[in-house]
């Protein structure tokens, strides 16, 4: 079984491995989808992150609202899942987030949130007590149950904890950041070090680099930002990537993400998957990390890091 680990102090307990949702399930057989999301309860995994992934004048998308019917065909039990849902600054009004969470859990049929990652913080702004305020509220009322952010500053979010603590309210669980042999100079820097130590969790995306470190050098779907502009630096890197995996018995794939399973405060992993194989193989990282040990790993991997001075290390 895929282990667990503690999902921050919020007293939850989430798989090592999240499976995300962005630009997925549209992409699927219906059935495929269906077998590959039971597969993966299965295995261990318990968290699937679930968001709204559009804004308004960009194109509709039905991912979230294809994976609410995709969890009740496999016959999930929802005490056997947590859901984790996106919240964006960018709507953020009057009343808050409440709005655009009722309308997230409307689209995937469920009635609260497990677990809710604000998007971007960028220029917002937003009042960052009042956010913790509006945050402790929708717990107060049920509809989440721990909360995060996502790409934040180490500043910022150390604010967000003081606050919490100053005013009795639950503070951020996890820091979603980019984090990969590539990119890892936020995640593995002092200010999120200290961050860390005081018990948030991190959880690891963009592991793969969208695809790029699996291999597919020149993705055909939208790829997340590019913060340091090294991406080139990245798919130069591509075929020593390919040949160290190689050399470990491994897939490209399951070497990157076996990767992220080392750092010491990692609470989940997220990746995407588009067929039960892929799925399968991705789980097969947690193995590779028992089978060369965490310490090797990452000695193997130091010469992967593109972001290195380059990238602050106090984030965006």
């Amino acid at each position: 079984m895929i282990p667990r680990r503690p999902l921050g102090t919020s007293g939850l307990e989430t798989s090592v491995f999240a499976l995300g949702s962005w630009h997925t399930y549209d992409r699927m057989d219906f059935a495929e989808a269906v077998t590959m999301v039971r597969g993966a309860v299965d295995a261990g995994v318990n968290l699937f992150d679930v968001g709204v992934y559009s804004f308004p004048g960009a194109p509709p998308v039905f991912t979230d609202v294809l994976f609410s019917a995709i969890i009740r065909a496999a016959g999930v039990r929802r005490d056997e899942w947590m859901l984790s849902s996106k919240l964006w600054l960018e709507g953020y009004g009057d009343d808050g987030f409440r709005p655009q969470l009722e309308n997230a859990l409307f689209r995937v049929g469920e009635d609260h949130a497990d677990l809710v990652v604000l998007g971007d913080l960028r220029d917002s702004p937003v009042d960052l007590r009042v956010l913790v305020h509006d945050l402790g509220a929708l717990t107060a009322a049920g509809l989440i149950r721990a909360w995060g952010v996502n790409n934040w500053s180490a500043t910022t979010v150390q604010r967000l904890i003081d606050i919490a603590a100053e005013d009795g309210l639950p503070g951020p669980q996890i820091a979603q950041l980019k984090y990969s042999v590539a990119r890892r100079a936020i995640p593995d820097g002092a200010p999120f070090a200290r961050l860390w130590s005081q018990g948030l969790g991190l959880q690891a995306s963009d592991v793969l680099e969208g695809g790029i470190l699996a291999g597919k050098v020149a993705p055909s779907r939208q790829v997340g930002r590019d913060p340091g502009e090294i991406r080139e630096r990245i798919i130069a890197t591509v075929p020593a990537f390919t040949a160290l995996a190689e050399s470990l018995d491994a897939t490209p794939a399951q070497l990157g993400i076996a990767f992220s399973l080392t750092h010491p405060a990692l609470a989940t992993t997220l990746f995407g998957a588009t067929s039960t194989a892929q799925l399968r193989a991705n789980l097969g990282a947690v193995a590779l990390v028992d089978r060369v040990g965490a310490a090797e790993l990452r000695r193997l991997v130091e010469p992967f890091w593109c972001d290195d001075g380059v990238v602050d290390p106090e984030g965006p």
